[in-house]
């Protein structure tokens, strides 16, 4: 029936356009990282050990687009259905992302400073909302039996993401390095790719 709340409604199929498009954009934020990053100013270990905050700011920047590109990877293979909730939910995740190189490299001149520590954390938990709102556009357009559906019973990890870095901008008010440390734990976290994807594949 068409009434029917369960159904998916007509939609464009196969999501290998968006996937391809999303990669260039994260290709091209990747690089304006990787632009930004400055040698040392002099020969000397003091001034390697000068740059050190700007290289661990630039690392922390690059594992974050890296873990979004290959969840998203993962995400899109297993969709079947895109709608256009789905194509706006997945261009607000890439606004999100783009803002990455922004606070990036106004943390490599103020690292020590709150409000920029902060700002790193606010993108950071914008973009995880955002993921999160384009998984959940998906599995309105495939329906909670898709690959999808099934594969997000449950967000254990995803939920801690937004609990770490929303404590991550509350400590950057005090001291920035705590607010660091909170950044890098959810970076570690995901190092390891979302597997629920490929194994709910391997059961169909």
């Amino acid at each position: 029936m068409s009434g029917d709340p369960d159904r998916p409604a007509p939609l464009d199929l196969g999501a290998g356009r968006l996937e391809a498009f999303s990669d260039a954009v994260m290709a091209v934020i990747i690089t304006i990282l990787a632009l930004e990053l400055r040698a040392p100013l002099g020969p000397t270990v003091k001034d390697l050990y000068d740059q050190l905050p700007s290289l661990f700011i630039y690392v922390l920047s690059f594992v974050f687009i890296a873990i979004y590109w290959n969840n998203h990877h993962h995400l899109l293979r297993a969709t079947t259905r895109i709608s256009g909730a789905v194509m706006w939910a997945n261009m607000l995740l890439l606004f999100c992302l783009s803002l990455i190189p922004v606070v990036t490299e106004w943390l490599h001149g103020f690292y020590r400073s709150r409000l920029p520590a902060a700002s790193f954390g606010i993108v950071a938990l914008a973009a995880a909302l955002s993921y999160t709102a384009l998984v959940r556009a998906i599995i309105r357009a495939n329906g909670r039996d898709s690959l999808v559906g099934m594969a997000i019973s449950s967000d254990l990890k995803g939920t801690l993401s937004l609990v770490l870095y929303a404590a991550g901008v509350g400590a950057a008010r005090l001291s920035v390095w705590p607010a660091y440390a909170l950044y890098a734990a959810v970076a570690v976290m995901w190092l390891i790719p979302d597997r629920r994807f490929t194994r709910g594949a391997g059961q169909r």
